[in-house]
């Protein structure tokens, strides 16, 4: 099949991307920039230009959208005003799909849509929607219309939440990203309590769950997670094993964000019994993986001239 993934070399997009060409489709994916991206052809093409999106689907003539691109940059993204310039850049480009004979759309949301303040396992079809962030509402906003839309013009639409992620690429401050860069650079990794519940998923895994899911018959909303209920110490255990043991975890060392959900885990049936995900590699295994990618990229770091 012909399908088209937007943010195609993001941190999410490139796995997708890679996993679909893989399975032997013809994949297209637009970033801003050029880029080389194995398997794939690349369309040049900003999707906040109201003439982009057409462009692209007049060029890649896709069966399939996975539409994964976004404003994200780490810190600032929650409640940025980027984040109505991109509902009204997804708006465009779903109407753009229609138009171009498009099937099927799939479209990346957040756990931060739910009600988390239930501690709660969340569930696709029964737990509350409450979104309390600019990108949480935004999101929230976009699933409702293009589901909508999708239904009213016999349009197949899913709908990922993502939940938390880590692996090669990480922006240096996120969570597992500055474990793994304190340990191995000899610096203790200085957190909060670590109490808190979370469900985290490496990034390869997350994108080729959005690749199984843009080629299955699925719709409707589908967590994208690994179910799996971590302590963020026992996440950070893990990272140090993973280390070899090395450096010193200081939990307490920085206080706990007021008003945090204590715990924040996804229900996977959906993406294990009807999508048919199911990651090829464990969560030790993964972690190891970015341990081996961040001390490669320390070691290339110290070898560049200043």
């Amino acid at each position: 099949m012909r399908i088209l993934v937007t943010g195609g070399t993001g941190f999410v997009g490139r796995w997708a991307a890679a996993a679909l060409a893989s399975a032997g489709h013809q994949v297209f994916v637009t970033s801003r920039k050029p880029a080389v991206l194995a398997g794939c052809e690349v369309i040049v093409a900003d999707l906040l230009d109201p003439k982009a999106a057409e462009a692209a689907l007049a060029i890649a003539k896709p069966e399939i959208v996975l539409h994964l691109a976004w404003y994200v940059e780490h810190g600032k993204f929650w409640n940025a005003a980027e984040n109505l310039d991109w509902t009204i850049a997804t708006i465009r480009l779903a109407s753009a799909a229609r138009k171009a004979g498009v099937r099927r759309i799939v479209c990346a949301g957040t756990c931060m849509e739910y009600d988390l303040s239930l501690g709660r396992s969340c569930i696709e079809a029964t737990t509350a929607i409450r979104p309390v962030t600019l990108y949480a509402v935004s999101k929230d906003a976009i699933r409702r219309i293009i589901e909508e839309f999708a239904a009213t013009y016999g349009m197949e639409f899913a709908w990922g939440r993502l939940f938390f992620l880590f692996g090669p690429d990480e922006h240096p401050s996120r969570l597992v990203a500055s474990i793994a860069a304190s340990l191995l650079a000899g610096r203790p990794a200085l957190m909060s309590s670590g109490t808190q519940i979370r469900d985290f998923t490496d990034v390869h895994d997350a994108g080729e769950a959005f690749a199984a899911l843009a080629l299955s018959k699925v719709t409707g909303a589908v967590n994208i997670a690994s179910g799996q209920a971590l302590q963020i110490r026992e996440l950070a255990e893990e990272i140090r094993a993973a280390a070899g043991g090395i450096g010193e975890l200081r939990f307490g060392a920085l206080p706990d964000r007021p008003n945090e959900p204590a715990s924040i885990v996804a229900d996977i049936g959906r993406l294990r019994d009807e999508v048919g995900y199911r990651p090829v590699r464990t969560m030790q295994e993964r972690l190891a993986e970015t341990i081996d990618w961040w001390r490669k990229r320390q070691v290339l770091e110290q070898r560049l001239p200043v």
